[in-house]
């Protein structure tokens, strides 16, 4: 595969590939609706209302994180990352795609406790050496309850041991606002930003992904070098020159016109599992709405699923195979495999499988199961990176943004706000008896006190 970047094949999501897929009609009637899409993100980008966009051209970020990463002293050799979601998945995925599957025991490891439930914390506290651990906590809003409950802990941590604040502690925050702002400038914490233009779940191109990274040992000069590259792809105003608009415009036709909500990321590359988890959040909390951009009640958006090969032909293939006719799976194939094992040649039931390579067979199953759908009348897609190293990494991190912003448009709902999981969060600090929040801790009475008993 020659190396122009990440190849999209959709031949099996189109009917002339697979029987219930699109017809070139219906792909070329929402060339307009792209268009429009597309010029519209645009300018909001150009406006500094979109920073994800711009993200690939931050060199002062990108000099900042290197800098502070080659100041860190080798005698931290574990960095404890506090943060939930967008301020998790992008980071955890980015260290574990371009990590090595088994590091060297004197490498710095990158710990992702990532939830509130204090197994995996408690865990790493009574394991890690407080005064070898770097933390870096992060949290756009700052108030993000789960992140601010772990800070405590750690912080109690960290204090106990005698391992000063300004040396161990790092905040990954809004540049002006909140409470982890407030926390940092009081203390003097060490500090970096997350641009105020850029939401959560798109920031893994920010601090939240470059400083793990870099703290790694990895190239995060070429993760936005990558995406970048695939900036000026997503920029292309003809439909099916614009990666992302394919993408964004095959997932939203199938969904609206086909009947297809649930949307399988499904990488055959055991390292891009973290990926598929990190698309999930993207594409779920920007695309699953309840209104549009003119306030009507639309109540829309796809599911997301994650699925990994060849481990979910065990599984979740079969569902696929003979289960709703209501998936549209993206596969995702490496040009190159990341390793390379041949299986030996001997006589007997096994003899077929002599001579082939483990990642030549990985690909053969993945071919399989596309043509098994595909012959079936099941749609999908592939992408295909040239090799899994930074710069395509980046590749594939920025197409998913920008497919995401585009199918916003075209779903005609508001890809960048979130207000279904607000009232979760603000039902969940009346419980624990936040000051301002009295009315929600009796709004949670009301709701359990009105509950039928049914129960076993």
């Amino acid at each position: 595969m020659s190396d122009d970047g990440i190849r999209i094949d959709y031949a099996l999501a189109m009917e002339d590939g697979s029987s219930s897929g699109l017809t070139t009609a219906e792909l070329e009637a929402e060339a307009p609706a792209f268009e429009r899409g597309l010029r519209r993100v645009l300018a909001e980008a150009e406006g500094g209302r979109l920073g994800f966009w711009t993200l690939p051209d931050d060199h002062i970020d990108l000099e900042k994180v290197l800098a502070f990463a080659k100041k860190v002293p080798a005698t931290i050799r574990d960095v404890l990352v506090l943060g939930i979601g967008g301020s998790s998945l992008g980071g955890r995925a980015l260290v574990e795609a371009l990590g090595p599957a088994f590091p060297d025991p004197d490498a710095r490891r990158i710990h992702y406790p990532d939830n509130s439930d204090p197994w995996r914390l408690v865990g790493l506290l009574e394991n890690l050496d407080p005064k070898g651990t770097l933390v870096l906590v992060i949290s756009k809003s700052g108030g993000t309850v789960e992140t601010a409950a772990q800070l405590l802990v750690v912080r109690e941590w960290l204090n106990a041991a005698g391992a000063p604040m300004k040396d161990h502690l790092v905040a990954i925050t809004d540049p002006a606002k909140g409470l982890l702002r407030e926390l940092a400038d009081a203390e003097g914490l060490r500090s970096f930003d997350i641009p105020s233009n850029v939401g959560g779940r798109f920031s893994v191109l920010t601090p939240v992904g470059l400083l793990p990274g870099a703290l790694a040992g990895l190239d995060v000069a070429g993760l936005l070098a990558g995406a970048k590259a695939m900036r000026d792809r997503c920029a292309r105003t003809e439909l099916q020159a614009n990666p992302a608009g394919v993408v964004a415009a095959l997932h939203v036709l199938h969904h609206r016109l086909h009947g297809r909500p649930i949307h399988v990321m499904m990488p055959y590359a055991d390292a891009l599992r973290g990926y598929a988890n990190w698309f999930v959040q993207l594409w779920a909390e920007s695309l699953g709405k309840r209104v549009d951009r003119q306030d009507r009640v639309v109540e829309t958006g796809p599911t997301p699923l994650p699925a990994v090969g060849a481990t979910d032909q065990h599984a979740q293939v079969q569902l696929f195979m003979e289960g709703p006719r209501d998936k549209l799976i993206t596969f995702v194939a490496l040009a190159e495999p990341l390793a390379h094992r041949t299986i030996p040649k001997e006589e007997g039931p096994y003899a077929y499988l002599g001579g082939t390579d483990l990642a030549e067979l990985l690909d053969f199953e993945r071919r399989a199961t596309a043509l098994a759908l595909a012959r079936d009348g099941r749609p999908s897609l592939t992408l295909t990176l040239p090799r899994l190293d930074a710069h395509h990494l980046g590749e594939l991190f920025f197409l998913m943004e920008a497919a995401t912003a585009i199918a916003g448009e075209l779903y005609g709902i508001d890809a960048f706000d979130q207000p279904g999981v607000e009232l979760g969060k603000r039902l969940a600090y009346g419980l624990l008896g936040r000051e301002g929040y009295e009315d929600a801790a009796d709004e949670v009475q009301e709701l359990e006190r009105g509950l039928p008993s049914h129960r076993v």
